[in-house]
């Protein structure tokens, strides 16, 4: 579970978080601690997990949102301010930890002003125990190569994104 930290910090080495950018996070705390998804939720993990993200987010700019199981349809729990910044539609649930998860649910006690909204169109994300983040992050995806592949137990995927490429052979990019 420590190496959470290891992986913040190896994709704080290669300039992933960039200031006033949105990062989705996906995270399966069942998957962290060797179960299978949706049956254990952690809340101790989610605590350990939510203040390395709070410490990249003060050490980079970086604004985090965190997104919920299927069974509130994957809604992302975020700041107001973050809301209000990019537009996003609010949701009326408030996440917990058997309809949402315990990072969610964490992410929502802990949020100085949290909402929940249903889309949103993020930077880059990181999926810690396979989730299925990338409806939340722009198009064109693109895989991130770190040498960190699991976080306890569970299976890391990280995502950003490029340009689309439009047009045709004589398009210049």
């Amino acid at each position: 579970m420590d190496n959470i930290n290891t992986l913040l910090d190896e994709l704080v080495a290669i300039d992933f978080f960039k200031p006033n950018t949105l990062c989705v996070i996906g995270c399966s705390t069942s998957e962290v601690i060797g179960e299978r998804i949706g049956t254990n939720s952690s809340d101790e993990v989610a605590k350990v997990f939510f203040e390395a993200f709070q410490r990249i987010h003060k050490q980079t700019g970086v604004d985090f949102c965190f997104q919920g199981c299927e069974h509130i349809n994957r809604a992302i729990t975020m700041e107001r301010r973050v809301q209000e910044r990019y537009g996003f539609e609010i949701v009326s649930v408030v996440p917990v930890k058997g309809a949402g998860g315990s990072m969610s649910s964490l992410a929502y006690q802990s949020f100085e002003d949290p909402v929940v909204v249903e889309h949103v169109v993020c930077d880059t994300g990181i999926d810690i125990g396979q989730t299925l983040i990338g409806q939340h992050i722009k198009h064109v995806q693109i895989p991130v190569r770190v040498a960190t592949k699991k976080v306890g137990e569970a299976v890391v995927t990280i995502a950003t994104h490029r340009p689309k490429l439009i047009g045709g052979p004589r398009s210049q990019y």
